[in-house]
């Protein structure tokens, strides 16, 4: 069962989640979340998730996988930040996460109240949305406890301003 949202009630405010790697279509997410967030006078997060280490033969080989992973993880979450900070008032809160994607989203979700929207990039290519739109819109509606908008690849900053 989820919790309660509480990005409505007085002290809080309603947050926008979105997910970045850094494909195109993630930066479109991201700057839509970040525009729809300063206009509706919210506060956006931004979380990337890094795989688990697929290497298990030698414990410090996997270290150095593992910590090479999470500073990578770390300079891209500070570059969605300051393009964040570029385009909006709004200082976001980066989180950086060790596991599976859907369980990470999902756990964040379930961890703060004030997470209201779920944002996601759908790529155009010829393979498809993307593993995350995918992912979610497999599994229905049930899925999350909370909508989820997907932004597709190709818009423009000019669309996005439109829309957000």
């Amino acid at each position: 069962m989820s919790k309660r949202r509480r990005s409505a009630e007085e002290g809080h405010k309603r947050k926008f989640l979105v997910v970045i790697d850094d494909t195109v279509e993630c930066d479109r997410a991201l700057y839509f979340a970040a525009r729809r967030a300063d206009r509706s006078g919210g506060a956006l997060v931004i979380l990337t998730v890094v795989p688990p280490a697929d290497f298990q033969h030698w414990m410090g080989v996997e270290q150095i996988m593992r910590e090479d992973a999470l500073e990578e993880a770390r300079a891209l979450i500070e570059r969605a930040a300051e393009s964040a900070r570029d385009h909006t008032n709004i200082e976001p809160e980066c989180v950086v996460r060790e596991g599976y994607a859907a369980d990470e989203i999902q756990a964040l979700i379930d961890e703060d109240e004030d997470i209201a929207i779920l944002v996601l990039g759908a790529a155009s290519g010829k393979e498809g949305p993307g593993p995350l739109v995918s992912l979610f819109a497999n599994r229905g509606a049930a899925a999350l406890s909370i909508p989820v908008t997907v932004v597709p690849g190709t818009l423009s900053n000019e669309d996005l301003e439109a829309l957000s």
